[in-house]
């Protein structure tokens, strides 16, 4: 009996998916837990997978169409996998009878246990499919099975005249000289729910900048002094530079608490928590998982979290809770090379703090020039809530705690 493949409930936040990718075909074998289909939100993408062994028997929803909660997207069959339009035999049918003079082959199994790819591999070659021994999953023939296959009697080819692996579609003519391609593409959700937040902050935001420097030096120096150390306590967690921006944004926060408020109609909500939204990279576009109550949490504890955001943000595997809420927002445009930018609201947020790459600059210190690593930062807030005034000083706090990282210890 064939099971219902539907979409899985989506969060409050979220009113619809799209259909992004289908890993399995009908009657390719799935096993338990595998993942069928990719559902794509405008936050996440939702993996959804088989309940059983067995095999789709049907695809209702195709890619790029979209989907709501409890949408049928496919019907699944338990059990070995079948062909797409093949019925299953009926149960006590018996295995036909060996021709006389027909060799047995006692590993050959059925024909109709062969992937699609090797059943068309075999027709296009000519070969007979109950005579290859299956390697895959249950005596699966699969696509290699087909090109390993050697007839009896015959000698094997030699390695440059074996046939291609598979056949290779007719290449486009090469682009003449002076031709203007183009290429569309649909935008994906999630990019499209990025410009629609960025145009919205534009709109309902009074957004203003402001900037400072800050020399690393010192912190430097900490981390090199101590990276291996750090490591080998913390069971291999590298001591990067986000935990002291953190832990220094963190009591930056506590001081001037409309940073860390956010504007709900003629409201003004004050936080008495830092969640610490961390902006990541990935190819879909740029997500923030949130480091809640970052306030209790060790550097070690922020370094961990932020290097699992970040593998689990590249593999589409972060949870919409996880990236829902936050207080405060960092993003590091330094990693790719930005000397200096202005990072845009996460609303409802009232600030973010950018931070850039790290350049060796003369500085004059106690009337000498000195070479310093320096940083540039920029702090973009909204002027509805936050005075120009408050913002400098709040980014002087930053500042004067990563220069002094005792006073991110001593709170002071």
């Amino acid at each position: 009996m064939a099971t219902d493949i539907v979409t899985p409930t989506f969060p409050e936040s979220i009113q619809e998916g799209t259909v992004a990718k289908w890993h399995k075909r009908p009657g390719e074998p799935a096993s338990r837990d595998e993942v069928l289909v990719d559902i794509e939100t405008d936050k996440v993408v939702i993996e959804v997978v088989a309940p059983v062994d067995g095999s789709l028997a049907e695809i209702l929803k195709q890619e790029q169409e979209i989907v709501h909660t409890g949408d049928l997207l496919a019907r699944f069959a338990a059990g070995a996998a079948a062909e797409p339009g093949e019925d299953a035999a009926p149960a006590g049918t018996a295995p036909a009878a060996e021709q006389p003079g027909t060799a047995p082959e006692a590993a050959a199994p059925a024909a109709g246990i062969a992937s699609p790819a090797a059943r068309k591999l075999a027709e296009e070659r000519g070969v007979d499919l109950a005579r290859v021994a299956g390697s895959g999953r249950d005596g699966r023939i699969t696509k290699e099975d087909i090109v390993n296959y050697q007839p009896p009697g015959e000698s094997p080819p030699a390695p440059a005249a074996a046939p291609p692996v598979q056949s290779t579609p007719v290449a486009e003519p090469p682009a003449t000289a002076g031709e203007r391609l183009e290429r569309r593409v649909p935008m994906s959700r999630m990019r499209a729910r990025i410009a629609e937040r960025l145009l919205e902050v534009t709109r309902t935001t009074a957004m203003l900048s402001t900037f400072n420097e800050v020399d690393m030096h010192r912190v430097m120096d900490v981390r090199t002094q101590y990276k291996d150390e750090f490591a080998r306590v913390h069971n291999g967690v590298r001591l990067g530079f986000m935990s002291f921006f953190v832990k220094a944004a963190v009591e930056a926060l506590k001081r001037f608490p409309q940073v860390n408020a956010s504007i709900d109609d003629n409201d003004v909500i004050y936080h008495a928590y830092q969640d610490i939204g961390v902006a990541v990279s990935t190819d879909r576009g740029l997500v923030v998982p949130v480091l809640r109550d970052a306030d209790n949490l060790s550097m070690a504890e922020i370094e961990s979290k932020i290097a699992d955001f970040g593998e689990r943000a590249r593999a589409g595997k972060l949870t919409i809770e996880e990236m829902t809420g936050g207080t405060f927002t960092i993003t590091n445009g330094g990693v790719f090379g930005s000397l200096l930018s202005t990072p845009i609201l996460n609303p409802p947020q009232a600030a973010i703090l950018g931070m850039h790459t790290i350049k060796e600059r003369p500085v004059v210190e106690d009337g000498e020039i000195v070479v310093r690593p320096m940083m540039y930062l920029a702090l973009s807030y909204d002027h509805r809530l936050i005075d120009g005034r408050d913002a400098v000083r709040f980014l002087v706090a930053i500042k004067e705690m990563i220069e002094y990282p005792a006073k991110i210890l001593l709170q002071i």
